[in-house]
């Protein structure tokens, strides 16, 4: 067991050393997600069936011990405080955001990069909201495969029922509608943590947004404004126009009519391309800079300016909002992962003093001379076993 005291906590040693397999463990704890890796399977060592990740978590004053242990080719297992549980029910325990090298996708990659960020930030800000993304693959997968079906059928010219596509119309709109509605209320709260940020770390060069193009708004014939119209001369009033949209859509009875309706209205175009045209799994988050879209046209500076934003401005989202789903005097936890060495000196310098205020931090490097000056634990990493620095601790 590892102990691991508040404040900043420094993890350095040569790269393959198990640093950042350190940081993803606890990463995977708050979304059941890594950073890395896409897959379950390649977070368990070669020649083993599973691996397990357990942390003892401190919650206010009390303590809670969590637990998962990820089956290669099952369904992973829970527990807490050595109880049996459902892995959904730990989610909300420990509550992380990772800032890694990989990060640069989230401004060059396609949509789905972006959309796995909105929805990993979603579950850390709904728990419950993970159980309504699996069932609404779910229904995705049964409903796209109906429209093969269907396109088949069309195509030989032989009969097929299109109201059949009704139940999964409802399904799918139920939801999906709570996803875009999620989605829309964690980009209205994030946007102006994103811009506060981007304006720090890039020395005030330029204004960063982001703005949720939602599919379902694009199959009605609603278009969100682009940068030069949210910049330019009218900027503010089209501005207001998509803050009260962003409203609207939070609404889940609202959007959930609205996706219905539009279902249906595009049962053709499905059913000829046997596809799912409608709904959150084509949503893209909008990232521009000043009257510029960010991809294809921000820097490498910029670009990473942004990513750290939509880190930083995540972390701030989890530890202001107040929804219930924690305590309000819980952290959420900061990791930074391999990542100063990325940096110009006068970012290293601008996020080191942003992490000051964070209650608990985790930092990888390779070299300890890329990191600024932190303050905190540093323990040295090398073939998988951990030392504490300051006090020549035994290996952990």
């Amino acid at each position: 067991m590892l102990e691991l005291d508040p404040g900043v906590v420094t993890f350095v040693g040569e790269n393959g050393q198990g640093k950042t397999n350190l940081v993803e463990a606890i990463g995977y704890l708050a979304t059941f997600t890594s950073h890395r890796v896409a897959a379950d399977t390649a977070l368990v060592r070669q020649g083993a069936s599973a691996g397990v990740v357990r942390a003892k978590v401190r919650r206010g004053e009390s303590d809670t011990m969590v637990e998962v242990e990820i089956l290669t080719g099952k369904a992973n297992r829970a527990r807490i405080n050595r109880g049996n549980a459902r892995p959904v029910d730990l989610l909300g325990i420990v509550r992380a955001v990772v800032f890694a090298p990989e990060d640069l996708e989230l401004v060059r990659d396609d949509p789905s990069t972006r959309r796995r960020f909105l929805d990993n930030l979603m579950i850390q800000f709904r728990p419950r909201l993970a159980a309504v993304k699996s069932e609404y693959e779910k229904v995705l997968r049964q409903r796209g495969a109906l429209l093969k079906t269907m396109q088949k059928a069309r195509r030989r010219g032989g009969f097929y029922d299109e109201a059949s596509l009704d139940i999964w119309d409802a399904q799918l709109a139920r939801y999906g509608a709570q996803i875009i509605a999620a989605r829309a209320e964690i980009i209205s709260g994030l946007r102006p943590f994103v811009e506060e940020y981007y304006t720090d770390v890039s020395g005030g060069r330029g204004i960063a947004r982001i703005d949720y193009a939602a599919n379902l708004d694009e199959r009605r014939g609603w278009i969100l404004p682009g940068p030069e119209e949210l910049h330019g001369d009218d900027g503010e009033t089209s501005r207001t126009a998509v803050d009260a949209h962003e409203t609207e859509l939070q609404d889940v009875a609202t959007t959930e009519q609205a996706m219905l309706e539009t279902l249906r209205e595009w049962h053709g175009e499905e059913i000829d391309r046997g596809v799912n045209l409608v709904g959150p799994h084509r949503d893209e988050l909008e990232l521009s800079l000043g009257t510029l879209p960010a991809k294809g046209f921000a820097s490498h500076g910029e670009s990473w300016s942004f990513a750290l934003a939509l880190r930083l401005g995540s972390w701030k989202l989890l530890r202001s909002h107040v929804s219930g789903d924690w305590d309000e005097h819980e952290e959420p936890i900061l990791i930074l992962d391999d990542v100063f060495a990325e940096l110009d000196s006068r970012r290293r310098l601008r996020l080191a003093e942003i992490i000051k205020e964070a209650e608990q931090v985790f930092v990888t490097a390779a070299v300890g001379d890329d990191l600024p000056d932190l303050e905190g634990t540093r323990f040295r990493v090398h073939d998988g076993l951990v030392t504490r620095d300051d006090d020549g601790g035994g290996e952990q």
